[in-house]
């Protein structure tokens, strides 16, 4: 299954009827019905542990790619009306500035290690403290309420897993709680914002930016507000998308579909 296609529903499982495993690229599986495959005696495997490094690196790169304005900058640059560059034109710093990650899972934490090159100042909010070890390691502090985490930090990155606990976690008032100039930035899964809440606190100022790899829908509408905003990036969805990533993500789905065909146990199952 690669981007929720096909869609894995009733009729086609009926369709199906020798079906015995379902192979998903990447980490999410809010799009599987995992008790609907169960009672079809389907297996389920995905790619959870290669995909980290890179949405990881990507993590940082939108927030150091919003910080300093990167795609605005290309723009002026290029663009056949510039006669100069002002020099007021100015972004903001991304080193010593307190980064707050929701969700300090596998992706969460290595986000983390790369923050500590910059020395940021770490705040994650988890279901689960981490181990203090591992958060001496990255020097990362933990905030047991994420009201503490919104209002203390200059960057806001989310990479927790879509549940119905995380649907629309960041809305009006959490957006509201963040600093001015702060800026949002998602690796997870477009349904983590309430996306009208988002457009409306990038409208109003209420933060300063955003930047997103993932949205709901993906592509979005092409009249969509949010891709109409000077202060926000979006990218297709490409946190994993290097070629080294998406082969061994392909040879480990293909590891999966051997096993459960065989009837042995299979890599990476989803239980």
């Amino acid at each position: 299954v690669w981007h929720h296609k096909p869609a894995i529903n009733e009729e086609l499982l009926q369709s199906l009827p020798n079906l015995k495993v379902v192979a998903s690229a990447g980490v999410g599986i809010d799009h599987l019905d995992l008790k609907l495959l169960s009672s079809y005696g389907v297996k389920v495997s995905n790619t959870p542990f290669i995909v980290s490094t890179d949405t990881a690196d990507m993590g940082m790169a939108l927030m150091l790619a919003s910080s300093r304005r990167l795609v605005e900058g290309h723009e002026m640059a290029v663009s056949p009306d510039t006669e100069y560059f002002p020099v007021d034109w100015l972004g903001v710093e991304v080193s010593g500035a307190t980064l707050g990650i929701l969700g300090m899972g596998k992706i969460g934490y290595k986000v983390a290690e790369r923050a500590k090159a910059f020395e940021m100042k770490i705040l994650y909010h988890n279901r689960n403290q981490r181990k203090k070890e591992e958060e001496s390691a990255v020097g990362a502090v933990y905030c047991k309420k994420i009201d503490d985490l919104l209002q203390q930090s200059d960057f806001v990155l989310l990479a927790v897993t879509l549940t119905p606990q995380t649907h629309k976690l960041i809305g009006k008032r959490e957006l509201e709680l963040m600093k001015p100039t702060a800026t949002l930035i998602n690796i997870s899964r477009g349904l983590i914002v309430d996306q009208d809440a988002l457009v409306e606190a990038l409208h109003n100022k209420v933060i300063k930016a955003a930047a997103l790899d993932v949205t709901y829908p993906e592509p979005l509408p092409r009249d969509h507000p949010l891709l109409k905003l000077k202060n926000v990036i979006i990218t297709p969805h490409i946190g994993s998308a290097t070629k080294k990533t998406r082969w061994v993500m392909m040879e480990e789905m293909t590891e999966s579909i051997k096993a459960g065909l065989a009837g042995l146990p299979i890599p990476r199952e989803v239980l």
